[in-house]
């Protein structure tokens, strides 16, 4: 039995801060709408679609007008991006800045939601632009303050996780010294405008660079035997939170722990070569789909406890003109046809079911109630990684502690057995919420007993 007792208060609070975020939208949730394509829908069908799930930020690459002026009025919020061939003409003339200003933002705000400017995407591992990235975004700031739109619409940049040299363990994480006067001059000017550290996380590809099952389970959100931080003696229970903490680390050792951390891109391919390790239907499910209940848990990360990072998955939609490999035009949850790649609860629909009684005209088979129970035969060990997954994920374990209802009998198995069912009930009942590494399995049983009551869903 873990010891749970110092998570209880923290979990129950959490859990019902994830119940009024489920009831009101998910802000800290948003996705990428990445254009190499020939084939997207227009952009009001784009935009019925965002306004049909909890999506409710989208980051543009560039400055569409068509898709900017298509999401006036809808509050969704919107990322837009100066290109990396943008950079040169911002950094060395402020008019520059004012009528790019002028031509994709001063027209649709405030109508259409514009949060952020991004200046260049990944610009540090680039020689010829990096040292004008700062002049570049401080110009674009001028031209918002000269509109008085300073404050109201932020500037940032974009950054891939190369910008460090260390990341494991996360408490290690530290700036590759070659940027470290560049990242100071960056981290000053956005901690004196307030705008977010934006960074890409990508557990798909360190998966691939350690493939091992593992590791697989570690990036997948799944149920394993976690990951301890030497430095601190933190156990992590998945990549994600490595790599935002290693970032969160390397932003403290700067003088930087007042920095917002936002993740402008994340993902998984559902498909991809066949010499790719780690693309798949099931594996990008799992890795999006996961990523969206921690989320919504608002359990955050171990540096980072009770708040969700704003984070923008990649992507709304394939991309078929992108170069490289099968899985870079394999990312997009949603088909040109707007029908899901597959379902990681990301629809209103399947997430606010109506509550309105309605008596049906001709009687009908009920739906099924099931309950998430452990399959006979599983290892103590592989139960406990099960357990502790789950009570880790923001989900309400007080009544398998000591003195709760649920403690008696006090065996792995049992406990595991009422943390797996919380874990998937909350979670959007559906089927990969009840696999932890195929451990578990539904049941019409009711595994309720004496005073310990099992919370039970229709299918």
């Amino acid at each position: 039995m873990p010891t749970l007792s110092h998570f209880s208060i923290f979990l129950s609070l959490s859990f019902i801060v994830q119940a009024l975020h489920l009831s009101s939208g998910q802000s800290f949730i948003g996705v990428n709408y990445g254009q190499v394509a020939d084939n997207l829908p227009p952009p009001a069908a784009t935009v019925k679609l965002l306004q049909s799930t909890s999506i409710e930020k989208v980051r543009l690459y560039g400055a569409d007008p068509a898709m900017i002026r298509a999401l006036a009025n809808t509050g969704i919020g919107i990322v837009i991006g100066a290109a990396n061939g943008d950079v040169p003409a911002l950094a060395s003339d402020p008019n520059s800045a004012s009528q790019w200003l002028n031509s994709n933002v001063i027209p649709y705000y405030p109508a259409s939601n514009i949060i952020l400017i991004t200046v260049g995407n990944e610009v540090l591992g680039d020689p010829n632009l990096m040292s004008q990235l700062m002049p570049a975004m401080q110009n674009v700031q001028n031209a918002l303050n000269a509109a008085s739109l300073g404050g109201k619409i932020k500037v940032s940049t974009v950054h891939s996780m190369a910008v460090l040299a260390q990341s494991d363990p996360p408490s290690s994480g530290s700036f590759n010294p070659s940027f470290q006067d560049t990242m100071k001059g960056l981290l000053h000017f956005q901690r004196d405008n307030g705008s977010p550290f934006a960074i890409n996380p990508y557990p798909f590809f360190a998966y691939q660079s350690d493939p091992r099952p593992e590791t697989l389970a570690f990036c997948l959100f799944q149920p394993n035997s976690g990951r301890v931080d030497s430095e601190n003696g933190i156990k992590y229970m998945n990549m994600f939170d490595a790599q935002v903490d290693a970032v969160r680390s390397a932003l403290n050792t700067m003088g930087f722990d007042d920095a917002e951390i936002l993740i402008a891109e994340t993902g998984w391919p559902y498909q991809g070569d066949n010499n790719e390790v780690g693309p798949g239907v099931e594996n990008a499910k799992a890795y999006n789909g996961n990523l969206i209940a921690h989320l919504r848990s608002m359990v955050g990360t171990p540096l980072m406890p009770g708040k969700s990072v704003d984070t923008y998955i990649f992507a709304l939609y394939d991309e078929d003109l992108k170069p490289g490999p099968g899985s870079e035009r394999a990312f997009g949850l949603f088909k040109p046809d707007l029908s899901m790649s597959y379902d990681v609860g990301l629809s209103k629909s399947s997430q606010t079911p109506s509550t309105t009684p309605q008596t049906p005209v001709n009687p009908s088979p009920k739906p099924t109630t099931c309950w998430c129970v452990p399959k006979s035969g599983v290892p103590d060990d592989q139960l406990q990684a099960s357990l502790d997954y789950a009570c880790g994920h923001g989900v309400d374990c007080s009544p398998i502690q000591p003195g709760g209802a649920c403690f008696d009998p006090n065996t792995v198995q049992s406990h595991a057995a009422y943390a797996m069912n919380i874990y998937y009930q909350t979670s959007g009942r559906n089927p990969w919420n009840c696999d932890f590494s195929q451990t578990a399995t539904l049941t019409s049983q009711n595994p309720s007993y004496n005073g310990c009551l099992y919370p039970g869903g229709s299918t």
